[in-house]
């Protein structure tokens, strides 16, 4: 999948005129070109901006509506992380990183965008039941893919919440997505029948589990800040 530009919501643009600070700083600084510390600290900026914009974004949203904060969190989480491949991120072919993981990296596959989406809405109250994430075949792509899908109702049409296009379009409108299976914490439903709840428990998405348990521990779970 290409990666997804990142543009100019206020936070970024902050975000980017830090870096571009820092970056001037550290260039007038003696000895900068042998300062091997620069990198670091660059990108330790960028980290603490990309968390505090989350925070930020958490606290804004927890009054708004669903819809709206629907909107907010996949405008942010796609602006905010550039599409980048477990293998190259974290030497594993298939690893689903937190929340915090994902942000303090800025970067994230499929997986770790939709994951993403998840806990923020959750964290804004947004009840997980309505959220599934779901495995697509991405056909112009020809390959697997994950989004978010929000159920406004039990027997609603979803909405999709993709890294791949930005806005939020009915599923029916996604003519380029072919659902395999879907997952939450409350269970398994079939792509085909998206009503229908798989007799199979989501105990045995040992990913699902072991990310839900390490966003528990790092705090991406917690409840939307206050204030």
């Amino acid at each position: 999948m290409p990666e997804q530009p990142l543009r100019g919501a206020p936070a970024l643009r902050r975000l980017l005129l830090c870096a571009s600070s820092l970056l001037l700083c550290l260039a007038g600084t003696p000895g900068h070109a042998a300062d091997s510390r620069a990198p670091t600290a660059l990108a330790e900026a960028l980290r603490e901006t990309r968390l505090s914009s989350w925070q930020q974004l958490l606290r804004q949203s927890a009054g708004s509506d669903e819809q709206a904060r629907l909107e907010s969190v996949n405008r942010f989480i796609n602006r905010s992380i550039v599409y980048t491949e477990d293998q190259q991120l974290w030497g594993s072919a298939d690893y689903w990183a937190t929340p915090l993981e994902t942000l303090s990296q800025g970067r994230g596959d499929c997986e770790d965008i939709a994951i993403a989406k998840y806990f923020s809405l959750v964290r804004l109250g947004v009840p997980s039941a309505k959220l599934r994430l779901t495995f697509v075949k991405a056909l112009r792509l020809n390959r697997a893919h994950m989004v978010l899908a929000y159920y406004p109702s039990p027997s609603a049409e979803p909405l999709l919440l993709d890294n791949l296009q930005q806005q939020i379009r009915p599923a029916s409108q996604r003519r380029d997505l072919l659902p395999v299976y879907a997952f939450n914490n409350h269970g398994i439903f079939l792509g085909s029948a998206p009503q229908r709840q798989s007799s199979q428990s989501p105990q045995l998405l040992s990913r699902w589990q072991e990310v839900s348990a390490r966003a528990l521990v790092d705090g991406s779970t917690q409840p939307a800040p206050q204030g």
